[in-house]
């Protein structure tokens, strides 16, 4: 009886005992649950109120740190940039800012370099970073990307200085040769040799003065404001007809070819400076007794149709490596052979401006001793298009020659062997 007592009462404490464990387990774990942790706190928004967003709008990458620098909020260009990894700011010139303003409450700002990510091509990413307090335990850093300022500001100094050179070259000589006249002037074969130098320096300097007016037009206006549909034919014709002289002068033939009655949209007066300089580029740096051709097609494509024209020559060509610069401002091929020909290094310039401008683009083809191909690839004119989809829809009966009429054929231009 003794015993059996002893055991009931060993379990009746026991039993006390497990509930008390179990009750004392589930108070601690509630208090668990209440209790903040570091990764909520890290997680949990503690942005101020409005600050969410305004960080949205902003323009600049925004990264928002607490006090142990683990970011709280940071935008899409942020990532975008590299500045944030795994949680943390990446850069350690902007995290030590940071640091320093959070320590002091001070403003700080640098400009920095830093390395682009997913190319192995060394190019530097120019931001300025901007860091302030926010509030009592979080700083706010401002990323702003500057490397596209920083091109443009490069090519405007480099612009400059080309066209500072460019102008000093011939009023340079024009004051030389002033002088000579001047010593010359009772020699009056003297006095005509350097006229014809004076004269023939100040139509460079002419060309040069409207080549950059004819820059600076395309650059600012939209050509699409007095755009109409322009037939390429006459557009060939006037190209023709401004280097006739010339080409006559090496014995240049100039050929033309393609689909007939093809129109593209747009300013008449540029495409027609743009293709004008395409042919005189290619008279120019052609030898004697050889060809230049102009074609035009029409080729299908995805979204509506466009328009190719092809200026094809016989000349010098231009290497690979000319061949990534060769449309930029006051570039050359051969430096000595444009001043030869009076080139300022501007017409490729405005041909590709004209180009872009008008929805299109412009390509190369090139090998050197074998000539060059430089292909214009523009919109069709909406009208053109649909005249020849409702030709094509009824067909007209050509009374003459008692058949369909059909579109012309594409012909290819006359032109090298080499060309692809």
């Amino acid at each position: 009886m003794d015993v059996n007592a002893a055991v009931a009462a060993a379990a009746a404490i026991a039993g006390v005992l497990t509930g008390v464990i179990a009750m004392l387990a589930f108070r601690w774990s509630e208090r668990e649950q209440r209790r903040p942790t570091r990764t909520s706190l890290h997680i949990d928004p503690v942005l101020p109120p409005g600050v969410d967003t305004v960080l949205s709008v902003l323009r600049s990458s925004a990264v928002v740190l607490d006090e142990a620098d683990a970011v709280v909020k940071a935008s899409s260009a942020a990532y975008a940039l590299g500045l944030v990894r795994g949680g943390k700011l990446a850069v350690e010139p902007m995290l030590q800012m940071a640091r320093d303003t959070r320590r002091d409450g001070e403003i700080r700002q640098v400009e920095l370099d830093l390395p682009r990510r997913g190319t192995g091509r060394g190019e530097a990413l120019a931001v300025s970073a901007r860091v302030a307090p926010l509030g009592s335990r979080l700083v706010l850093l401002l990323v702003e990307d500057l490397t596209e300022a920083r091109r443009i500001e490069a090519v405007r100094r480099d612009f400059v200085a080309n066209v500072s050179h460019e102008l000093k070259t011939p009023v340079g000589a024009l004051s030389l040769l002033s002088e000579a006249v001047m010593d010359a002037s009772d020699d009056p074969e003297a006095v005509e040799r350097f006229a014809g130098r004076m004269q023939i320096e100040a139509t460079r300097l002419t060309n040069l003065v409207q080549e950059l007016i004819d820059l600076s037009r395309v650059q600012n206006d939209d050509p699409l404001e007095d755009a109409e549909p322009v037939r390429v034919d006459e557009l060939v014709a006037e190209a023709i007809d401004r280097c006739r002289h010339q080409a006559g002068t090496k014995q240049i033939t100039m050929a033309a070819g393609g689909t007939a009655e093809l129109r593209v949209w747009g300013n008449r007066g540029q495409l027609a400076a743009a293709l004008g300089n395409l042919v005189e580029n290619a008279v120019n740096y052609s030898p004697s007794r050889t060809r230049v051709g102009i074609a035009a097609r029409r080729v299908n494509v995805p979204g509506g149709d466009l328009i190719e024209i092809a200026v094809t020559d016989q000349g010098i060509g231009i290497s690979d490596k000319d061949k990534e610069r060769i449309f930029e401002r006051f570039y050359r091929v051969d430096p000595a052979r444009s001043r030869a020909t009076g080139g300022t290094g501007l017409g490729l310039a405005i041909v590709k401006h004209v180009v872009a401008s008008h929805g299109g683009e412009i390509t190369l083809w090139s090998a050197e001793g074998q000539g060059s191909t430089f292909t214009l690839r523009l919109p069709e004119a909406a009208a053109a298009r649909e005249a020849r989809d409702r030709a094509q829809q009824h067909p007209a009966l050509d009374e003459e020659a008692g058949q369909l009429t059909q579109p012309a054929p594409y012909e290819p231009l006359p032109a090298p062997e080499v060309l692809p």
